[in-house]
């Protein structure tokens, strides 16, 4: 399974387009919200996305959840988290839905990590990067119970990339 993460792209729709044209191979396309586009917009069809603060059309929900390849995968923002001073918020919701993996946006911060078992990402953006210069995004691969999140900048060029273990026998 691969997943294309993106987030806060704040009206820049080519850059969407262009990142999503760099991935054909993805199973999965995920925009974390503020891309201030139209819901039916071309460059987020078939998209998994998600409301932002930022966004004006209400078709947008506030969260995504889905399953695949047997995952439940968690999208939002991230705003009606807090997530801006702390992740707690969303890891409780995380746990509450049962998630596997949350990807959200918001703070404009690039990150993963694993906590109690769940995979939590955010893009970072790809219109104004905070905590690093690069404009970024993230693709995730997933291959038994390996997590692996590799960075890119908007230019294709990669930041950095990681590998969390799952364990699922700590979901029992």
């Amino acid at each position: 399974m691969r997943i294309l993460v993106m987030s806060d792209t704040h009206g820049d729709a080519e850059i969407i387009r262009k990142v999503r044209n760099r991935h054909p191979e993805a199973d999965t396309v995920i925009h974390c919200g503020d891309s201030e586009l139209d819901y039916e917009h071309p460059y987020l069809e078939g998209a998994k996305r998600v409301r932002g603060n930022c966004d004006r059309d209400k078709r947008f929900p506030n969260e995504e959840l889905f399953e695949a390849e047997g995952k439940k995968i968690l999208v939002t923002h991230g705003h009606l988290f807090n997530v801006k001073s702390t992740t707690l918020n969303l890891f409780y919701r995380a746990k509450e839905v049962e998630a596997d993996a949350v990807f959200f946006g918001h703070s404009h911060l690039l990150g993963a990590e694993l906590i109690d078992d769940i995979l939590f990402v955010n893009p970072g953006s790809l219109l104004k990067p905070r905590g690093i210069d690069q404009k970024s995004y993230v693709l995730v691969d997933f291959l038994e119970e390996i997590w692996k999140v590799t960075a890119y900048t908007d230019q294709g060029e990669e930041i950095f990339q990681t590998e969390f273990v799952q364990d699922n026998r700590m979901n029992m």
